[in-house]
């Protein structure tokens, strides 16, 4: 039988260093101060998740915010993986962002020099021909289908409100003094409402989260035409050059994961 299963790799720009990753193999070269940060892993049965996020609230505050989001997801998939029923995937990622944004608040008002941390937060679970994605704040996850880039979040943010209500176009939107300013985030309070998205996948499709360093910097058009042209394992890193060559300051991380077909042996 042929059944799909997830790969990844991902890569970030962190105030002047580069990181690379593919989901069991890690390697770092960063020592900067940064923001950013994420987890992503391969699971049994052919089977993956991921989380970026994006830390604010200070530079030591937004650091520690995305570091505690990304170390309590890690910690929520290892601990209750195992009870994951089928048809229980959506309550099952809303429960763990209920339970990372518990930890990153509980952080924040506890230490006085952490009080304000936040971070964004878009998380993807993805396995048995659909991905089960959550989120708060501006870093997105976009599906890459047949040559086709569809954005599957949609930004909690203020210019987005603008967007949603007719004000500004989305072209605007992109030059607005306010497009940083984000109405949800982990950590800011003691409830959170995600919001939860699933798309159907398939081989050959390609699942792309990733902060708002890139898709500043970037139009969709672009990243679908890397994603199209460029191979897999390398795509992180020409996406992350195609954004500092376009004037990118901001962190950037980007972690894509896809669909490849395998073979299983019933017997």
């Amino acid at each position: 039988m042929r059944s799909a299963a997830a790969r990844g790799c991902a890569g970030r720009y962190l105030n002047g260093t580069y990181c690379s990753n593919e989901l069991t193999k890690e390697r770092n070269i960063l020592n900067e101060e940064n923001q950013d940060n994420y987890c992503a892993q391969q699971l049994a049965g052919g089977t993956a998740w991921g989380i970026v996020c994006d830390g604010m609230g200070g530079v030591n505050g937004g650091r520690i915010a995305a570091r505690i989001a990304t170390d309590t997801m890690q910690q929520y998939f290892a601990r209750q993986m195992r009870a994951l029923q089928p048809g229980g995937e959506k309550s099952f990622i809303m429960r763990g962002f209920d339970v990372t944004n518990r930890a990153v608040y509980d952080k924040a008002t506890s230490d006085p020099e952490m009080l304000g941390m936040g971070t964004t937060g878009v998380c993807a679970y993805a396995g048995n021909g659909y991905a089960h994605i959550v989120h708060a704040g501006d870093s997105r996850a976009y599906l890459y289908h047949e040559g086709e880039l569809r954005q599957i979040t949609r930004d909690h943010s203020m210019v987005q409100q603008l967007v949603d209500s007719g004000q500004i176009t989305r072209e605007q939107a992109s030059l607005h003094p306010q497009k940083n300013l984000i109405t949800r985030a982990l950590g800011v309070a003691a409830n959170i409402v995600p919001e939860y998205n699933r798309c159907e996948i398939e081989a050959g499709d390609i699942l792309l989260l990733c902060t708002d360093g890139l898709t500043n910097m970037i139009p969709d058009s672009e990243i679908a035409r890397i994603l199209k042209e460029v191979p897999f394992f390398d795509a992180t890193s020409i996406l992350v050059d195609r954004a500092l060559q376009a004037g990118g300051q901001d962190n950037i991380t980007v972690l894509l994961m896809g669909v490849e077909t395998t073979e299983v042996n019933n017997g």
